[in-house]
């Protein structure tokens, strides 16, 4: 059954509406033509009103009697048939002598020209047919493909873009960041160069390559540039554009298209999205598209027909390689899987070269720098940075890129540009300082630091009200139990600095929230970082280049027992978080009012505050107390902070906890300095009684 994109109406829909309103309006005009059409009488009605002196003027055509009569006082036209009456012109010249108001005339045939009678009769019907039949074709081109697959004249034609040699504009140089993939590639290129060292030791060059990727890794371009080495043809073609309309034209299409192919090999043919036709096929008979199993029968032939010393080579890339056909990825006919992945720190780095080789720029540009700060993004989307770095500095009337535009580029692709007009009260810019300095303070104090970049509370387009910026100083390709639980304590560092300054919970840390469960719930699941599930598969994931379908592999006791560890994981990281601000009360204090002030301070402000130390009491030194001391006066200072917030919030504590952790904190202290006493005092005695004995 022929489907439409959906809001798209087909042709056939308007014909049927244009008739039904042709339909409607001749019966509404129906009776008003009536009304000048003239009354058709018999012909002796017409000879009686002849005699009676009613008519006035008669018309004779070569099948009726046209005339107009006067009845009861009204003039009305008139219509009868012609009858073979010898007596009828005498009857009228006797009627016109004696009322002498009637005429009657003949109606003079006019010949129309021989040209005109073909024209209106044979050429004009077949011109409009004809522009019917443009105007069905043209909707149809546009409803399949845009790029002739609807024509109807080339049904069963392959659409594909073809390439002739150089045409692609794209050469390995193009290329950064995919070395590894470049390096698979190379042999494909050096097969169409010169294939005969290949045959001579009888190696045969895989028929089909399957590029595997993120989106945005640079999988087409490979293609391309794999064309562009090679000096051939190259063909590119969307699985989508296969099946379309009609049945059968998709397998008609895969026919066309390795036919071309052999005409003009060496070449190579690129089908971009196979997963398109490539899908698994449906086990149990009964398929919601036989259309597309067809076509993919028909590439199975294909690729099984055509020998790989013809110097016809098939690239294919896909971001969802779990769905393929297993015939399809078999050996023998897509025989090598490349992976492209997302680039490394230093595949990033050429790839920002790259991009920036085409536009004017500063010499002195860092581009690591700005390679570490973009972890985890595509070859896309750092093309996307240097773009919007160019635009920044042409709204800022400068002639040159520089590294300003694209550290702030990086936050307009990541956040969304900033909201210079936005409106926040002051009481809201200071929750959100506290936010953002508890998850840079909590970030730099543990163990398994992260350095901070920059931390600011000017509002982003992308509904970030603030963010702290941290970059790691070396590329991870593997992270430790530890690691993960500290990245979760940074996560969680800005709700504790809610709750500790303001006994308050906000709607600001709903992302860290998602972000520390998703952290704690893989160190579960997938890592098996627990002691009681251990080395167990508890979740796996489908298509995890298009961000992952999650589905769960146990009971639902077990489901159970795991959201409670992921709790557990979080809930340790909570207190962890609020342990570290505690001791660091003064530091998130100075931090929070200097971003109050500047909005916006960098990784070396935010450093210099916190190494920064303390002034020390040079005039009695002596009287200084002990840490023990210490610990006891700071443990009964943020006991009194903490009572005196609360008495003046009315509201109901929000962390017993946190309390009770605090006068257990208290208590272990006075036991530690009550046993110091005692030690003391043995220690005391025990010396006087030796100095007793030695006397």
């Amino acid at each position: 059954m022929p489907s439409f994109k959906k809001g798209k109406r087909p042709l056939v829909y308007y014909w049927i509406i244009a008739i039904v309103a042709f339909l409607v309006i001749q019966q509404i005009l129906q009776p008003i033509r009536a009304e000048g059409k003239p009354k058709e009488i018999t012909y002796s009605q017409f000879v009686s009103m002849i005699d009676n002196g009613q008519v006035r003027e008669v018309t004779k055509d070569d099948y009726n009697y046209t005339f107009t009569a006067v009845v009861d006082g009204d003039k009305q036209k008139f219509i009868t048939g012609l009858w073979p009456d010898t007596d009828l012109t005498e009857r009228l010249l006797e009627a016109s002598k004696k009322h002498k108001n009637l005429t009657f005339t003949k109606e003079v045939e006019t010949k129309m020209s021989p040209w005109l009678t073909l024209f209106v009769t044979s050429i004009l019907p077949l011109l409009f047919l004809l522009l019917i039949f443009y105007m069905a074709n043209r909707s149809l081109s546009k409803t399949m493909g845009g790029r002739g697959g609807g024509d109807f004249m080339n049904f069963g034609k392959s659409n594909a873009k073809i390439y002739m040699e150089n045409k692609t504009g794209k050469t390995f140089a193009d290329v950064a960041g995919q070395e590894e993939a470049k390096d698979s590639l190379n042999e494909v290129v050096d097969f169409l160069h010169g294939p005969q060292k290949y045959k001579e030791i009888g190696a045969v060059l895989p028929k089909g390559v399957l590029l595997v990727g993120p989106p945005g890794t640079g999988k087409t371009l490979l293609a391309k540039a794999v064309a562009g080495e090679a000096n051939v043809p190259f063909f590119s073609i969307s699985g989508s554009e296969f099946v379309e309309m009609f049945v059968g034209m998709g397998a008609s299409k895969v026919r066309d298209l390795f036919k071309q192919a052999k005409e003009k090999a060496p070449c190579i043919v690129f089908i971009d999205e196979i997963d398109a036709i490539g899908k698994k096929r449906d086990v149990s008979g009964y398929s919601g598209n036989d259309e597309r199993e067809q076509t993919l029968n028909q590439l199975l032939n294909e690729m099984d027909g055509f020998d790989a010393t013809e110097g016809v080579v098939l690239l294919s890339a896909t971001n969802r390689p779990e769905i393929l056909d297993p015939a399809l990825t078999r050996p023998g006919r897509f025989d090598r899987r490349v992976q492209v992945e997302l680039p490394d720190l230093k595949g990033r780095e050429d790839i920002l070269k790259v991009h920036a080789k085409k536009i004017k720029r500063e010499d002195e540009i860092d581009y690591e720098e700005i390679a570490k700060r973009t972890a985890g993004t595509s070859g896309a989307d750092l093309a996307n940075i240097v773009n919007e770095g160019a635009l920044r500095a042409v709204r800022e009337g400068r002639k040159k890129l520089t590294q300003t535009d694209l550290e702030e580029s990086i936050e307009t692709v990541i956040a969304g540009a900033q909201k210079k007009n936005a409106v926040i009260s002051d009481d809201q810019k200071k929750i959100i300082a506290y936010h953002e300095v508890g998850h840079a303070l909590v970030a730099a104090i543990q163990t398994q630091k992260t350095p901070v970049t920059k931390i600011t509370i000017v509002p982003r387009t992308g509904g970030a009200l603030g963010y702290t910026m941290t970059v790691d100083k070396d590329e991870k390709f593997i992270m430790t139990k530890q690691e993960l639980f500290d990245e979760i304590v940074t996560l969680a560092g800005g709700r504790s600095a809610e709750e500790l300054i303001f006994n308050a919970k906000t709607t600001g840390a709903s992302n860290d929230i998602e972000k520390a469960t998703a952290i704690a719930r893989n160190m579960v699941t997938i890592y098996g970082m627990d002691d009681d599930f251990d080395f167990m598969q508890l979740e796996q994931i489908q298509g995890r280049y298009l961000g992952g379908q999650r589905s769960m592999i146990v009971s639902n006791g077990t489901g159970d027992k795991i959201d409670q560890k992921v709790g557990k994981i979080i809930a340790q990281a909570h207190m962890r978080a609020i342990e570290i601000l505690k001791d660091n009360l003064e530091k998130l204090h100075e931090i929070s009012d200097f971003l109050l002030k500047e909005e916006t301070i960098t990784g070396e402000q935010f450093m210099e505050i916190l190494n920064k130390k303390p002034v020390e009491n040079k005039e009695n030194p002596k009287e200084e107390p002990s840490n023990e001391n210490k610990l006891e006066e700071k443990a009964i200072e943020d006991e009194i902070k903490t009572s005196d917030d609360k008495k003046e919030n009315s509201s109901e504590i929000s962390n017993e906890d946190l309390k009770k952790e605090l006068e257990e904190t208290l208590k272990e202290n006075e036991e530690k300095s009550s046993d110091k006493d005692l030690d003391d005092t043995i220690a005391l005695g025990s010396s006087e009684q030796s100095n007793q004995e030695d006397e």
